[in-house]
């Protein structure tokens, strides 16, 4: 535009502004080769133009979806269903002849054998609903050890300090309370594994009722109440 002899430019737009920064820029590099300066400005803007370009966000969703593991492909094809445990629970009533530790591994094993034949690996209960007896496992060979540990239980909380005074609660006479605490002094609980079957009791290992009592709460017999309880899987 011309105005007497003098030439008014054009407001420059925006998009021009940023060209002549950049055409500045180049400028102030001394390059022997123009085109080593458009190479360069094509460098420049190389990054940008394929970060908005349909192509490069194509690209980026694509490598987006692909899985991050193999692993869950590999177990959501698998089709191996999980084992459902399986379930049991006897009840036994085992009356000792006597005060003292008796072994009933055998009454244990016949009233749990067909259940326990289909599970390979699982997880057996024994509790004996009691107050004044009460299970545990040691050696099931020379009776001498049964005998031993009666003996030795007598001698940790002897019948004597229902007598002296030592206990209050005697209603029951003198096996009365030293009973209660050899019962959980020994436990009255078991948890034994099985393996293909059977329990994995060691070889030298029964299970042992300790009956703590001479004749039973208020005279009464020694009847015991076992409740077994089988959990596992084939």
């Amino acid at each position: 535009n011309e105005v007497g002899s003098e030439i008014v430019q054009p407001h420059p737009r925006p998009i021009d502004q940023r060209y002549q920064q950049q055409k500045e820029t180049l400028s102030m590099v001394h390059f022997r080769s123009p085109s080593k300066a458009h190479r360069l400005f094509l460098l420049l803007l190389l990054p940008a133009s394929l970060a908005f370009s349909p192509a490069a966000l194509s690209i980026h969703s694509f490598v987006s979806a692909q899985p991050t593991s193999t692993s869950t492909s590999l177990c959501s094809a698998s089709n191996t269903a999980p084992a459902i445990p399986m379930w049991a629970q006897h009840e036994i009533s085992i009356t000792a002849p006597s005060r003292g530790c008796h072994l009933i591994t055998s009454e244990v094993n016949k009233a749990i054998h067909k259940d326990i034949a289909s599970m390979k690996i699982g997880m057996a209960n024994l509790f004996i609903q009691h107050t004044s007896a009460s299970l545990t496992i040691n050696e099931n060979a020379d009776p001498d050890v049964r005998r031993d540990m009666e003996v030795a239980l007598n001698k940790i909380c002897p019948g004597q300090w229902t007598k002296d005074g030592t206990f209050h609660h005697t209603m029951e006479g003198e096996d009365d309370m030293p009973g209660h605490v050899k019962s959980s002094l020994m436990g009255v609980s078991l948890n034994i594994p099985i393996k293909n079957g059977r329990l994995a009791l060691g070889t030298w290992q029964g299970i042992y009722l300790n009956e703590h009592r001479d004749q039973g709460g208020w005279g009464g017999g020694h009847t015991r109440r076992i409740i077994i309880t089988l959990q596992g899987q084939s």
